[in-house]
């Protein structure tokens, strides 16, 4: 009997090992493929100055708690609005719908929306859009918020997946010549959110 439960927690232990060492792969692929694309001098949003010497971005150690899925309420028939950037750019955004989780027993909701423009290019139709603020602004990470790219989830889901683990820092926290949304007020967080890109340091 004792062998027979070594056996099953043997079993246990390892599936778990490679469940999680599966999930931090996946995190680890996010992160690679954003580094890559810093450091391509073709795309980067680097100014030409911080690119010569830029190394990698720094991320908060990944913690699944952190991938988090949510449930998803559709907000049906919203009015389109202009999103308010760093520029006099006004994006043209719905709010597609709203996701109710919790966070160390904490209950939040954020909204989720939809780029009008994005929305008819076949490559981003299923493209949602989550900006948010939280308690690590302005210190652990860019003060003007992060943002996190989701899809639609399936027809009658009512579940929606939130990982900020790959939670990145909008282009204008590196370069101030590009335009980027300002987080609603609605999508401010009053807890820390120690996931994802941190704050852009300069390497000189």
């Amino acid at each position: 009997m004792k062998i027979l439960l070594s056996i099953l927690t043997a079993v246990i232990f390892f599936s778990c090992a490679k469940k999680n060492s599966n999930y931090e792969n996946e995190i680890r692929l996010f992160q690679y493929e954003l580094n890559r694309g810093f450091a391509d001098a073709s795309k980067s949003p680097l100014t030409k100055e911080d690119i010569k010497t830029f190394k990698a971005l720094e991320f908060f150690e990944i913690d699944e708690n952190y991938n988090i899925e949510a449930d998803f309420e559709l907000t049906p028939n919203t009015s389109i609005f202009e999103m308010p950037t760093t520029t006099d750019r006004l994006p043209l955004y719905r709010k597609y719908g709203i996701a109710h989780f919790k966070i160390n027993g904490k209950k939040m909701d954020l909204s989720i929306y939809q780029n009008q423009q994005l929305m008819t290019d076949f490559s981003y139709k299923d493209y949602l859009f989550l900006p948010f603020n939280d308690a690590t602004n302005g210190t652990a990470t860019y003060g003007g918020g992060r943002f996190i790219d989701l899809e639609i989830p399936s027809e009658g889901s009512r579940k929606i997946r939130i990982d900020f683990n790959k939670a990145y820092n909008p282009y204008c926290a590196y370069n101030h010549t590009y335009s980027c949304p300002i987080p609603p007020s609605e999508n401010n967080l009053s807890v820390e959110i120690p996931a994802g890109v941190k704050a852009f340091k300069k390497n000189y």
